[in-house]
């Protein structure tokens, strides 16, 4: 039976389905941007928080990309193959100029910073040089040679891609990841930052917000926390997050406290806050700082063996060899991490410079001892933080451990010196929490997720200011954020007494070099100023020393860019306006006047007016003005009788004007220009994309080349196992085997001669020629496998629907025969039936004639009958016709098909196919189904009509109707409950079994009902 569905269902199914489109889109990630590892969290529909693992299933990867040179003359167009993460690294001693790992340090920075300078020396082969318009670092390849120097950017979106791949790979293709949050130092400048934009950009992914480490890592510790509620009187809690990683260590103060505001409607809710109140840093103090440590005692001990000093080897030659220093770099890591759980810990090189091998040993006294001098760095860095948060170390709460170097026994022993072991805490996850505080926040700022209510706040940590020129060619400077200013605050406004289109430049004071120096951000251009000036004077008479420009200024929460809100003029100007204007009288027209007007009028007393003045404000339009009213003056008159009021309005000093001074207001319009080190411009940031994009493309080329060589391969080791296959034997001949081993070797000895360098098509066109010949016989093997089992299946059905169509015909005769006897017995028998018209009763009652409708009933009566023969069948003989023709077609083809395939040998191809049987299988079954589903419309018409003609009739003959003996075939319905078969359920057609289960339950009813009958008859 047909289902409706109702418009609000119809609505609903479409919102469901919209809204899963929509959230299919909606997968982003959080990336913890480490120097020496990265890490990524995935959040879509149905995962919520995972990390994102490698292609080696490995948690994090490490920060270094490399290109592999090629093994041959590269072809037109080419690129190299591309390394990340710990392959990259495994390369460094093969190829040390074309690694480049912990980029991080080297965004945003000139090659002139000393940062840049120390990085450089410690990756000796690495060819680095100063981009010519930006001026920071780029690298040029060995293995890209007729390619332009890499932008560190370029390199660093290259890492980004990557975890982009694996995040995509593991969300699955319906669900693109195109939206990141990603964790950068506090120290980071404007420039940094957009140094990681451009980055994110360069491979299509839009940065939702860059959030500090400490913060993510603060973010992360509230998920699972509720903390005082200041409102109710608590103290807020005071954490410091201290976080060492491979390149610097940081320490953030955040306050963390619980607030209840309003909520929808009058309900109120509680909600979480995390708030930045200072940093404090050391860029170059991490764990590259402490392995360096050890590189630089592995050389000065190496250059004193007696290998070293024969060959007159200086501490300087190992430096500037590439190959020595990435061996030196790789083993100091391992050594350092040994230490942090043993006391010793050693090393040996095998032909480490000039072919001398070296052994190294070194303890962790000695190592302490090294690194006595960095210990103390980490107090400082803790008390710059605590300098800035206005806080003393004994009003912290805790101090959260985060970062893989902090687990340092050394560095632990300083915390514990500084702070004391109570107020140490490592109850986050060191590694991941910041990267699990970024995908929140990037969950937090997607649409479509619904995640705890945190509010967060980060701070400025530089400070910041701007400087412009007055009216009086004076140069002007004001400080405006300092470093504990939030980001994402309210605006403030700052006033101008510039009258005439200047600019202001906004400037970060940040540490270069071991000074401080203020570097500008952004340049605010007026673009209109002079004119709006010009048309305040001559078209609202406002005097020059009355206008104000003003401009609202704030931080962005999402990168710490300045942001302005609104820029206007503003005066206060004398208006002329009446009282009782046009829309006064609209608010007395419908009962929104003043108070006392609308008090009711007392006995005998005239409608009255009452007029006073209010405060009112006013907008008025003019081509770019803004006017606000502000009134000056108020006039009042004593209410008057309306007789009075009507011969005198003409008079009345309502009506009269009213000078009222007003606050105009025009917006600026004006220009946010980002200055510093100099951006990319529309061409080179279109040719950096398509460098990447192509990069991208052969690297996939690649991809696909290797997939078909591997394929190719693997498949002529299968075709010999299928030779000593015996059911493979059984199936082929001599000739076909023969053929097949000469093949297969072949290819196997062209794989390892002129294969190596083939194309992808020639190896898909070798593949495609050996399938060719193993195909045929696999065919035969898997044909010989599934016939039986299918004609089993087929014979099966045959034997159903004979047995089906035998069981139709006989009741079909059965119910001829008997038809034909109740026809006989009918022509022999004068009267079949009495009609009996009752007349009215002479005893009527008082309750005569209260009858609905007539009061003549008429009744049928006859002789309850003794047999009332055979339930009538469903179909009829045309209806069987087409399933018997079919039937019979089948078995004849399977008949024949079966005799030719017996005569052929094992080695020949099948004339009978596996899916031919399955076809005819189905069309058979869908034959049978088709003739049930007719039969159930059937029942469902006479179903209809009988409802249809129980309403129309409007006597008490509805009750009898079902006795009548008009020749007419009973009904069948539809029950609600267990005799209900649902046809087409989840949109399939029904079995046979539920076929035959319809057509017994169907004679059931029948049988049910023609009993119900004869007890009626009989009473």
């Amino acid at each position: 039976m047909a289902q409706i569905f109702s418009p609000r269902s119809i609505l609903l199914c479409a919102l469901f389905l919209f809204s899963t489109n929509v959230l299919a889109i909606n997968s982003v990630l959080g990336i913890d941007l480490g120097t020496e590892y990265f890490k990524a969290t995935l959040v879509k529909p149905g995962i919520p928080l995972e990390i994102v693992l490698t292609k080696d299933s490995r948690r994090k990867e490490t920060s270094a990309v490399a290109f592999k040179p090629f093994q041959n003359a590269p072809k037109s167009g080419a690129y190299p193959e591309r390394a990340y993460g710990s392959d990259a690294i495994a390369l460094a001693a093969r190829f040390p100029n074309d690694v480049y790992p912990n980029l991080k340090t080297l965004l945003g920075l000139s090659t002139d910073d000393s940062i840049v300078k120390e990085w450089a020396a410690r990756h000796p082969d690495v060819q680095l040089e100063a981009h010519k318009t930006r001026g920071t670092a780029a690298f040029k390849s060995k293995a890209t040679a007729g390619e332009e120097a890499w932008l560190v950017e370029e390199l660093l979106a290259m890492e980004l891609q990557s975890i982009q791949r694996n995040a995509e790979a593991m969300a699955g293709p319906e669900n693109p990841v195109r939206s990141v949050v990603i964790t950068v130092p506090p120290f980071y400048t404007i420039e940094e930052k957009r140094a990681v934009e451009l980055a994110a950009d360069l491979v299509g992914l839009k940065v939702l917000s860059l959030i500090s480490d400490g913060l993510a890592v603060g973010l992360n510790y509230a998920t699972s926390r509720t903390f005082p509620t200041i409102n109710e009187g608590s103290k807020p809690e005071y954490h410091m997050v201290f976080d060492m990683g491979a390149g610097s260590t940081k320490a953030t103060v955040m306050k963390f406290q619980g607030r209840t505001v309003k909520d929808i409607g009058k309900f109120n809710k509680t909600v979480q806050e995390v708030q930045v109140m200072g940093a404090g840093w050391d860029r170059t103090l991490g764990g590259d700082a402490l392995n360096y440590l050890i590189v630089d005692d592995m050389i000065s001990k190496f250059v004193e063996t007696p290998a070293a000093k024969k060959a007159s080897i200086t501490a300087k030659n190992v430096q500037e060899h590439g190959r020595a220093m990435a061996k030196l770099t790789k083993d100091a890591e391992k050594a350092r991490h040994v230490l942090s759980a043993n006391s010793d810990t050693g090393a040996s090189f095998e032909g480490l410079y000039d072919d001398i091998d070296f052994k190294y040993k070194i303890s962790r006294a000695d190592f302490e001892k090294m690194a006595e001098a960095h210990a103390e760095r980490v107090g400082v860095t803790i008390q710059k933080a605590l300098d800035t948060a206005q806080l003393d170390i004994k009003q912290l709460d805790s101090i959260i451990l985060h970062g893989g170097a902090s687990r340092t026994p050394f560095v632990q022993k300083q915390l514990e010196k500084i702070a004391g072991g109570d107020k140490l805490r490592s109850n986050v996850n060191a590694d991941e929490a910041a990267v699990f505080g970024a995908a929140f926040r990037a969950a937090e700022l997607t649409p479509g997720f619904r995640v705890k209510e945190i509010r967060i706040s980060d701070s400025a940590v530089y400070p910041a200011g701007m400087k412009w020129t007055n009216p009086q060619d004076k140069p002007q400077h004001q400080r405006i954020w300092t470093e504990r200013s939030l980001l994402g605050a309210p605006p403030k406004e700052v006033t101008f007494t510039n009258h005439e289109d200047f600019s202001v430049r906004f400037y970060q004071t940040v540490p270069s070099n071991g000074e401080t120096v203020d570097k500008e951000t952004t340049i605010f251009t007026t673009k209109n100023l002079t004119a709006s000036v010009a048309s305040l004077v001559e078209k609202n008479g406002c005097a020059h020393q009355d206008i104000h420009f003003k401009v609202k200024l704030k931080l962005s929460a999402e990168n710490g860019e300045v942001e302005v809100g609104k820029a206007s003029l503003e005066c206060e100007a004398e208006k002329l306006e009446k009282e009782g204007s046009v829309i006064d009288g609209v608010k007395n027209l419908f009962g929104f006047g003043k108070s006392d007007e609308q008090k009711p009028l007392k006995d005998g007393e005239a409608n009255s007016e009452s007029e006073s003045s209010e405060t009112t404000s006013t907008t008025e339009s003019t081509d770019t003005a803004t006017t606000s009213s502000i009134e000056s003056s108020t006039t009042s008159t004593t209410a008057t009788s309306s007789a009075s009021a009507s011969s005198e309005s003409s008079d009345s000093p309502a009506s009269s004007p009213v000078p009222k001074k007003q606050l105009v207001v025009i917006p600026v319009d004006f220009t946010l220009e980002k200055v510093g080190t100099p951006g990319l411009s529309k061409s080179e940031l279109t040719k950096a994309k398509d460098r990447i994009k192509a990069f991208e493309a052969s690297d996939k080329s690649r991809r696909l080349r290797e997939e078909a060589l591997n394929q190719l391969e693997a498949f002529t080791y299968r075709v010999r196992d299928l030779l000593d296959t015996e059911s493979f034997v059984a199936a082929s001949s001599s000739e076909e085997r023969a053929k097949l081993e000469k093949k297969a070797g072949e290819l196997s000895d062209w794989l390892y001669e002129d294969g190596a360098d083939a194309s992808r098509e020639e190896l898909k066109s070798k593949l495609k020629a050996l399938k060719d010949l193993v195909s045929p016989v696999e065919k035969r093997i898997d044909e010989a496998q599934k016939r039986p089992e299918l004609v089993k299946s087929l014979r099966k059905s045959l034997d159903q629907t004979g047995s089906f169509i035998d069981t139709i015909k006989g009741k079909i005769a059965e119910a001829e025969a008997f038809k034909s006897s109740v026809s006989a017995s009918a022509a022999s028998t004068s009267e079949t039936s009495s009609t009996v018209t009752a007349a009215p009763s002479q005893d009527a009652g008082e309750f005569d004639g209260l009858e609905d409708e007539d009061t003549t009933t008429s009744t049928t009566t006859t002789a309850p009958p003794e047999n009332r023969g055979p339930v009538p069948p469903l179909y009829t003989l045309d209806d069987l016709t087409e399933l018997t023709d079919l039937s019979k077609s089948i078995i004849d083809w399977l008949e024949e098909k079966l005799a030719e395939q017996e005569k052929l040998p094992a080695t020949a191809d099948p004339v009978i196919l596996a899916k031919d049987i399955a076809e005819k299988t189905k069309k058979l079954e869908k034959a049978g189904m088709d003739l049930a589903m007719k039969s159930a419309k059937n029942f469902d018409s006479k179903k209809k009509k009988s409802s249809s003609s129980k309403k129309s009739s409007k006597t008490k003959k509805k009750n009898a109707s079902k006795t009548g003996t008009d020749g007419s075939e009973p009904t069948i319905d539809f029950k609600d409950g267990e005799n209900y078969i649902k046809l087409g359920k989840d949109g399939k057609g029904p079995t046979p079994e539920e076929i035959e289960e319809l057509i017994k339950k169907m004679g059931k009813e029948q049988q049910e009902k023609d009993g119900d009958r004869t007890k009626h008859d009989e009473l």
